[in-house]
């Protein structure tokens, strides 16, 4: 394959015979489109909507209801096999249209292109659609146009692109000709010509799109640990329920009355509510950020981003304020100081008058090759366009430089080039990275190096500036032997409250890395000023980073921080990768099209809501309305109030579930002789009816001081919470639940052995029931703490749990007094010995976990007092060793 002369080197040749100017012939069109197919990304290979709802209803602890449900039809319990299963499906539901949102990423990328677009064919302009365009099609570009496929500009008029979407860099790009526009991009202003170079697949687009496919979500913490705790609860459920059915067999019952006895007990066991107790907990901390200007898209992303423990941050707009201002202009009779706010064209300027004249010099130059303003909205100057421009434009206001119309012609700065360039009247002025223009000027001053050496490492971004002479066409070679003008030092301060969520971040263990473009020198600046950046951390170049993923990890997990400048979107992707499997779990902000792919490998995808592209708010699981840094921090404080949540509303379960177990254990263990105290159907009152809104409550438990203090805990059912559940809570309940059954029982007259009436039986079933019933209402309040007793609880603090005591309190007095319904469920209303012995149980309850709460306490100060004062957990590197920290559970 050849190139023509009018083709850029590297570019497909063009057709024989093809006029550039009359655009392609009809049957060109066709065997272009015969030889590479339409103009469409390709198509996602992933599941369909009900391979998605399939996967909701099939999960394990989803698996284990359906087969709880099964047992309850089999055991003769219709009205609770259809409650579990309103319950599967309820939540099946919601989570499915949560899931079925967050992957459509990919569509979006597909709806960038546009659905008509105006080319050359035959001579003349046509309208067709976006995904007609071939190779060497001539496209005509105008303001309000979207890009259909790759292309190259052939000759343009005031061309300025937006192009955000692929590159997450706001406002608009100058383009001329020879420069590349890319898929998906959108003309913000002018007018151009341009040949299309690659279509479909080979677009930059459907690179991206292919990327962000292959980054697989992973599962979260709370689903991995939910699975276990179901795996457990399963095991638990199903030995019981054979153990209690061989010793019913055992005792004398006959198999099928056995084995639905056995059925009954192991559904009993299933903790129903434990479901929607999780999603509803998960849906308030997700309104709840929300509050804070983070958006939730995935429900579960609320938990894993409590189980955060390294982020990886942007720097412009996240940890800067994103309001670029020229705060010195350097030349070579001196610098040039401004000293104003934002974008406002007042300043207090200071310099010698040879050096402001050089100044107002090189302003008029720059500002000839940026596109961007400084406007007035509403009494305040903002900009519009890029912050940089905007930056320029106001640096002119300031020195008083006339704003004169432009006439010329404007060369867009390009990624090879690192500068843009304008011609007007033989006069050339070229605006870029210093690097890129230095170079090519010939009169360089002898301390320039120094010079940018200083500005760079005071953190400020560097532009230079220089001028020349040239009577040809636009092209490269305008852009060489220029005259040195000035270096332009521009200042991106760091938002206020930056210093201190990095801080926080530091104290909860959290390690942050600045993932960014920027010069290395600036951002490490910057880095260090805000303190994420502390003596020990480490500054990688993102243009050679280390080939093994497992020595990039470990470089980058440090406690001192981390910088990556210059980084491409495959090295934020590759960075996401290698720090999950090194076991972080990895929150990732991006804003572009290029950082889906990142974003989606990350276990927490934040996207900016306030500057970022549609696709990368698409690809997130939390977009931060307000782009701040310190509201990630803030998530990341309401996700560990979840996760603890979770944890609170987990052993008021196990610990209702010992309370159930013990009567069917006591009366197995007895071979009989000591009558069952519950029936299954009072347990599963107990679970589904009265247990269920207390529950519900305690997952609206707001965060506690000391929440931010070291790592959270890894495991939702650890050694600590089964000891507590099921050795002290548990214990507690049934210990006194089971007295109280026992001394109604001998205060009727029933002696070992004997079958007590169905009267008495009736009395004494209903004061256990009742028992654990108020034992659970003082557990609601013991389980609001994992260190305070009740009685230094505040309950204003989490008024649903006063409510929910309430209600339950109306359930019980309904389930105990209400003939018909007592009936039902196997007992009727407590004599006044089992009232009193039910009010015993809950105070019981507050007071044992109150003795073991006071009791860790102490021993837990005195261990601190022996190990005498540790390093403070804001000083650089307390408490943020990956595997340690200790997590203050209130």
């Amino acid at each position: 394959m050849t190139t023509t002369p009018d083709a850029p080197a590297g570019w497909p040749a063009r057709a024989p015979g093809l006029r550039r100017g009359a655009g392609l012939t009809t049957a060109e069109v066709v065997l272009r489109q015969h030889r590479d197919g339409l103009n469409r990304l390709p198509e996602p290979v992933r599941p369909g909507a009900w391979r998605m709802l399939a996967g909701q209803l099939t999960h394990l602890l989803a698996v284990l209801l359906w087969v709880a449900s099964g047992l309850a039809l089999l055991a003769g319990m219709p009205e609770l096999a259809a409650a579990i299963v309103v319950i599967v499906l309820l939540n099946a539901g919601f989570a499915f249209w949560q899931e079925y949102r967050a992957d459509q990423s990919t569509e979006r990328l597909r709806a960038l292109l546009p659905a008509l677009t105006r080319v050359l064919r035959n001579g003349a302009s046509a309208s067709v659609g976006a995904d007609q365009l071939v190779v060497d099609d001539v496209v005509l570009l105008s303001a309000g146009d979207r890009v259909g496929a790759d292309v190259v500009v052939l000759a343009a008029n005031g061309l300025s692109v937006d192009e955000s979407l692929v590159t997450g860099e706001s406002g608009a790009v100058p383009h001329g000709p020879g420069d590349r526009l890319l898929a998906g991009t959108f003309v913000m202003d002018g007018e151009g010509r341009a040949i299309v170079n690659a279509t479909g697949q080979d677009t930059t687009l459907a690179r991206i799109s292919s990327l962000t496919g292959q980054a697989d979500r992973p599962p979260s913490p709370l689903t991995q640990q939910l699975d276990r705790v179901v795996r457990i609860v399963a095991v638990l459920a199903a030995v019981t329920g054979v153990s209690l059915a061989v010793a019913s067999m055992v005792l004398g019952l006959g198999t099928t009355e056995a084995f639905l006895f056995g059925v009954g007990v192991s559904v009993a066991l299933v903790p129903e509510g434990l479901l929607p107790t999780v999603t509803l907990s998960l849906a308030r901390g997700a309104r709840e950020m929300a509050r804070d200007n983070a958006l939730v898209r995935r429900l579960d992303a609320v938990e894993t981003l409590g189980a955060t423990t390294f982020i990886c941050t942007d720097k412009t707009g996240t940890i800067t304020q994103n309001r670029m201002s020229v705060v010195e202009v350097v030349t070579r009779w001196g610098p040039v100081t401004l000293h104003g706010c934002g974008y406002d064209p007042v300043a207090t300027i200071s310099g010698s008058e040879n050096a402001r004249v050089l100044a107002v010099g090189a302003a008029r130059s720059a500002l000839a090759c940026v596109t961007g303003r400084t406007v007035q909205r509403h009494d305040s100057w903002v900009s519009d366009g890029d912050p940089m421009d905007a930056a320029v434009h106001c640096l002119t206001l300031r020195l008083g430089v006339p704003q004169a119309p432009d006439h010329g012609t404007r060369r867009a700065y390009t990624a090879d080039r690192m500068l843009s360039s304008h011609l007007s009247d033989g006069v050339v002025s070229v605006l870029g990275a210093p690097e890129a223009v230095l170079g090519r000027c010939r009169d360089v001053p002898v301390d320039s190096a120094e010079r940018l050496e200083a500005l760079t490492g005071a953190g400020r971004r560097v532009l230079a500036v220089a001028t020349g002479t040239w009577s040809g066409e636009v092209c490269d070679d305008m852009e060489h032997d220029l005259h040195f003008l000035a270096l332009l030092a521009l200042q991106d301060p760091p938002r206020p409250d930056v210093a201190e969520a990095l801080a926080r971040c530091r104290a909860a263990g959290i390690r942050v890395a600045m993932v960014t473009g920027d010069h290395p020198r600036t951002a490490r600046t910057i880095a260090e000023e805000v303190g994420l950046l502390a003596p020990g951390g480490v500054v990688l170049d993102g243009r050679a980073l280390p080939h093994d993923d497992a020595r990039l990890a470990e470089i980058l997990d440090t406690p001192h921080g981390a910088v990556v400048a210059r980084v491409v979107p495959q090295g934020k992707l590759r960075i996401a990768r290698c720090l999950r499997m090194r076991g972080h779990v990895v929150a990732m902000t991006g804003d572009g099209v290029n950082d889906a792919p990142a974003l989606r490998e990350a276990d927490v995808g934040v996207a900016m809501g306030a500057s970022g592209s549609d696709v990368a708010r698409e690809s997130a699981d939390l977009v931060l309305l307000d782009d701040h840094f310190a509201t990630i921090v803030r998530a990341i404080e309401q996700g560990r109030a979840t996760f603890q949540n979770v944890r609170r509303f987990l052993t008021y379960h196990l610990t209702d579930n010992v309370a159930e177990l013990a009567p069917f254990a006591v009366w197995a263990l007895s071979g009989g002789s000591y009558p069952l105290a519950l029936a299954v159907l009072q347990v599963l009152a107990l679970d589904i009816g009265t247990d269920m809104l207390p529950a519900l409550a305690l997952g609206a438990e707001p965060p506690r001081e000391g929440i931010m203090r070291g790592l959270p805990p890894r495991v939702l059912l650890d050694r600590a919470l089964m000891r507590r559940s099921l050795l002290v809570l548990g214990v507690t309940e049934a210990t006194l639940s089971m007295a109280t059954f026992t001394a109604v029982l001998v205060h009727g007259g029933w002696r070992w052995g004997e079958q007590p009436s169905a009267h008495l039986l009736a009395v004494a079933s209903g004061s256990a029931f009742a028992a654990i019933a108020i034992g659970q209402m003082a557990n609601a309040f013991a389980c609001r703490s994992t260190t305070r007793p009740v009685w230094r609880l505040r309950p204003a603090d989490n008024p649903l749990v006063v409510a929910a005591v309430v209600a339950e309190i109306v359930l019980l007095v309904a389930f105990v007094g209400v003939p018909w319904l007592a009936d039902l469920l196997g007992g009727s209303w407590p004599s006044g010995l089992g009232w009193a012995g039910a009010l015993a149980t809950g105070a019981g309850v507050v007071l044992v976990d109150g003795l073991v709460k006071t009791r860790r306490n102490a021993t837990a100060a005195r261990d601190q007092r022996r190990a005498g004062p540790g390093p403070s957990p804001l000083t650089p590197g307390a408490g943020c060793a990956h595997d340690s920290g200790k997590y203050a559970e209130n």
